[in-house]
């Protein structure tokens, strides 16, 4: 958000990001993003009016692993999520078994030694979120 930095805000495919308000007194102005945060900048950095193309592009199914292989290829290695008890019990602690189990709690230690460390990691609690949050009610 500085002047020159060649843009950084609503880059991706069919984002843009909306001005709200000038402050003439400060020199500023807000501009409201895609993800629906606010931000302030400077007035004198510049912007491009429209919207970036290949607005609609997640709508449109894989349909095939090729294609997600290709997708995340050039991204980082995500891809596939293999499952832990899907492995054999020297490539995870999950693994093994003769069925598809976990066999074991699957909390475990901030303690524990790297290697054992898989699941829920210092857990303070599992399970559903159960009830509803007591929010500030006023008081008549």
């Amino acid at each position: 958000a500085k002047v020159g930095d060649r843009g950084a805000f609503a880059r991706g495919s069919g984002c843009f990001a909306v001005v709200i308000s000038h402050d003439d007194e400060k020199g500023t102005t807000r501009l409201r993003l895609p993800s629906g945060g606010k931000k302030t900048v400077p007035s004198a950095v510049r912007a491009q009016i429209g919207v970036v193309a290949g607005g609609g592009r997640t709508d449109k199914p894989l349909l095939k692993a090729g294609r997600a292989y290709h997708k995340y290829a050039v991204k980082r290695n995500c891809w596939p999520k293999i499952r832990g008890v899907a492995k054999n019990p020297v490539e995870h602690p999950f693994g093994g078994g003769n069925h598809q189990h976990i066999g074991r709690p699957s909390t475990v230690s901030k303690e524990a030694p790297s290697g054992r460390k898989v699941g829920l990691i210092g857990a303070r609690r599992t399970g559903r979120l159960r009830g509803v949050k007591k929010l500030g009610q006023d008081k008549d």
